[in-house]
């Protein structure tokens, strides 16, 4: 089950943005596939919040869980989701030694003067993802923030601003969504 554990748990670390020390304490009780529900509880501060998911997710998980009951695997409400033995869940560090090891075989280009990415950078990831979705699908990025910051467990929006890295793709966007904004002005031909 190495192989779909680590599958499941990488997909949910980037497209949830949780912290890995969230993912890996997740209790098969946590999983409401029926309301499409991630209860992650006493986290960072001792909060709990719930993170919905959407169909693709619900369908991962419901196969990854599936997949555990057809091995025999334990499906106690308190047993750990992810695991390799029947009441041990994953470490934290286990799954990122294992990220790190992954990296090498994927034959990735790592840019003169960048870091090689690590498995933090999928949190990372997903909120600059979720900023992009928002500047494409004409959302607000300013009125979300709180939002974003609620999902990801942070307690405000400075929190969450530490993971919004300006990507080219980003750039792009915010600068399009800015001539929209500038053009109607600059027709006239008024300063702004």
């Amino acid at each position: 089950m190495r192989g779909p554990t680590y599958h499941a748990l990488f997909a949910i670390l980037y497209g949830l943005g949780l912290r890995v020390s969230e993912a890996s304490r997740l209790q098969i009780a946590d999983v409401d596939l029926d309301r499409q529900l991630l209860v992650i509880r006493l986290t960072k501060f001792n909060k709990s919040r719930l993170v919905p998911f959407g169909p693709r997710m619900a369908a991962l998980l419901d196969e990854y869980l599936q997949a555990k009951a057809q091995r025999g695997a334990c499906r106690n409400a308190a047993s750990p989701l992810f695991s390799f033995t029947p009441r041990r869940a994953v470490h934290p560090c286990t799954v990122s030694q294992t990220f790190h090891d992954l990296m090498p075989r994927l034959g990735l280009t790592v840019p003169p003067g960048c870091a090689p990415p690590c498995l933090h950078h999928l949190r990372h990831s997903f909120a600059v993802g979720t900023l992009l979705r928002w500047y494409r699908t004409g959302v607000d990025p300013g009125a979300g923030l709180l939002k974003l910051a609620t999902f990801m467990g942070h307690v405000d929006i400075s929190s969450t601003a530490v993971y919004l890295t300006v990507t080219q793709s980003l750039f792009l966007e915010a600068s399009r969504r800015f001539e929209g904004f500038a053009h109607p002005v600059l027709a006239e031909g008024l300063s702004p």
